[in-house]
């Protein structure tokens, strides 16, 4: 018998389900700002830097969205998004994760160009954080959706447009289903494993930490044609194309 291992939580998790369970229950509704980072870290007892983290992993669920200069709100979904916040009924077959991979393209391709121009060392933090998370979390497909969503809105900030990342945090929801399948079928691939994955964001964030422009621009067009592939072999092996 083989028995799943037992890891603890970091405390930004346990914050980040306490504040799920708020938005789940209705103690914070649809279209509500939570409070500030501050006064989120004194009433969770916590440290700031676990608040962010907290927030950001809810970001990545789509749960929440952040507003330059206004704070972070509980995002609102139509009737039809009520039982799936992340759109999981939308990305049913080829054609829609095409879709949304070719968004991706055209968004993330030139914020990678971006991020690579106007970093701080502050951003590159980030980054770094989320390339470790991802790391630790191999094994472990959740985590490593989170911490792969992290990335990219580490890169988005990076960017320093607002209206960039209002449409990272728009399409956010989505975006985290790709990964999901993406890491799925990764695991199970006989040509590939989640440790190039890994391999290549880092290879990514040294492009930006370099500052190199084109370089980061065209690591990320490798990325992401990667993952179409991976998941065009998917769907024929899968006999799922429409």
């Amino acid at each position: 018998m083989k028995y799943k291992k037992i890891k603890p939580k970091k405390i930004y998790e346990e914050v980040a389900e306490a504040i799920y369970d708020m938005i789940r229950t209705g103690q914070v509704k649809p279209g509500e700002k939570l409070d500030s980072v501050q006064q989120l870290a004194e009433n969770f007892q916590v440290g700031r830097s676990a608040i962010r983290e907290a927030l950001t992993s809810l970001r990545a669920m789509g749960l929440v969205e952040m507003k330059q200069g206004e704070g972070t709100f509980v995002k609102e979904f139509g009737t039809e998004q009520i039982t799936f916040p992340l759109s999981t009924a939308i990305l049913l077959n080829k054609e829609d994760f095409a879709q949304l991979l070719e968004v991706r393209k055209i968004i993330e391709i030139g914020t990678a160009a971006a991020a690579a121009k106007k970093r701080t060392s502050q951003h590159l933090e980030m980054m770094e954080k989320a390339l470790e998370e991802m790391k630790s979390a191999q094994g472990d497909e959740t985590l490593g959706e989170i911490a792969d969503l992290q990335f990219h809105f580490a890169l988005a900030d990076a960017a320093q447009n607002p209206l960039l990342l209002s449409l990272m945090n728009h399409v956010s929801g989505l975006m985290g289903e790709t990964m999901k399948e993406t890491r799925r079928v990764w695991l199970f691939s006989k040509q590939t494993t989640v440790e190039r994955l890994y391999e290549e964001h880092k290879d990514i964030y040294e492009a930006i930490k370099e500052q190199d422009e084109e370089k980061a621009r065209n690591l990320m067009l490798v990325h992401l044609e990667n993952v179409e592939d991976i998941l065009q072999q998917y769907f024929q092996s899968a006999h799922l194309s429409k």
